[in-house]
């Protein structure tokens, strides 16, 4: 910052001078607070850190190698899971640093984001680190999404909802273009992050709990953690723009957010049968898709929308264990905040 670009003398920012969007308040003074779930999320962040290398890969190599040590239902799943978790990590870190970060506008929600932003490096390079390790074929895995339908659709779903990132003179401040940033908001943190994900884990936990592939799950069960975070601060962001911003929130773009998630679901469904036609022991693409339409009406309650399907039960009762810190926490009614760094986490 130069010194023609410093306004001398110019007011010191209060709370009240604050907002997610549109605010033309200091962005650089970072205190006071007036979001503070924003900032502890950013300290629980900082709490979970962990890297990929820390975690031993040698009896995942060793089953990958062993003539039958998985199926080829379990190979087939495991390769296009991985695939699909190889791209989106890194659309999701693209729309975080060019789209999210230039259009909130208060510092203690961006902290949070650079703490993010980090993190989907971190899993981007655990995918890197899974393919060196199995020794895969690395541009199989990480040009998957170009290649296999149902992963191609739900990238191409996502990068419809990305076209600003190329548009350097997009901006907030209009009813219209608010609404566009606030659906890329619904596009990433309720659906890729808070739908999309969840068929991934539950496959990979799955394998973990027969004791296979116990490297890569106890990692997912990193990055799960991570991303409940990453999904717990995005729908407090959208829930905070519309209480500051109700004109945006009206029945007709309600609608249009409860058919994104419907629409989003019906690809993750697709995605389920591709990549598990025949399923494996405890897991299917039946019990998916129901397991995917109680995340889909969980969404829609956080975001105070009526559910888009019928009430559902959780078929995968043993994610909520495998998602939790401590098992008296539920993830799916609490949010979790009890954090510590990856080398020191107990999985008792």
């Amino acid at each position: 910052m130069t010194e023609t670009t410093v306004e001398r003398g110019g007011g010191r920012v209060t709370v009240d001078d604050k907002a997610m969007i549109n605010c033309r308040a200091d962005v650089n003074q970072l205190l006071p607070l007036k979001y503070h779930w924003a900032w502890e999320k950013y300290l629980a962040a900082c709490n979970n850190h962990w890297m990929p290398t820390e975690v031993s890969m040698q009896a995942d190599i060793a089953l990958w190698h062993a003539p039958g040590g998985l199926t080829d239902d379990e190979r087939r799943m495991l390769k296009r899971n991985l695939g699909f978790f190889a791209a989106s990590e890194s659309l999701v870190a693209n729309n975080i640093v060019l789209a999210v970060y230039r259009h909130l506008t208060n510092p203690e929600c961006r902290q949070y984001l650079l703490r993010q932003a980090f993190e989907e490096a971190v899993h981007t390079h655990t995918f890197q680190y899974i393919c060196a390790s199995l020794g895969l074929n690395e541009g199989e895995l990480f040009n998957m999404y170009r290649e296999v339908p149902s992963i191609t659709d739900k990238a191409a779903w996502a990068l419809n909802y990305t076209r600003h990132l190329d548009d350097p003179e997009f901006r907030t401040g209009t009813p219209e273009r608010d609404q566009a940033f606030l659906r890329d908001l619904v596009a990433f943190y309720v659906v890729f992050e808070g739908m999309w994900f969840y068929t991934g884990f539950a496959q990979i936990l799955s394998l973990g709990r027969r004791n296979k592939m116990v490297g890569i799950a106890e990692q997912y069960q990193y990055i799960l953690r991570d991303e409940s975070i990453h999904l717990n601060f995005g729908i407090d962001a959208i829930n905070q723009i519309k209480i500051e911003n109700p004109h945006l929130w009206g029945p007709e773009f309600q609608a249009e957010v409860r058919s994104m998630l419907a629409e989003a679901c019906e690809l993750e469904i697709a995605y389920g049968r591709d990549t598990m036609p025949q399923g494996f022991l405890g897991l299917n693409a039946d019990l998916c898709e129901q397991y995917l339409h109680f995340i889909a009406n969980r969404r829609c309650a956080q975001l105070g929308l009526s559910p888009v399907f019928a009430e559902s039960e959780n078929p995968f009762g043993w994610m909520s264990e495998a998602m939790d810190l401590k098992k008296e926490k539920n993830f799916f009614e609490t949010r979790v905040i009890e954090y510590q760094s990856g080398g020191s986490l107990s999985w008792d």
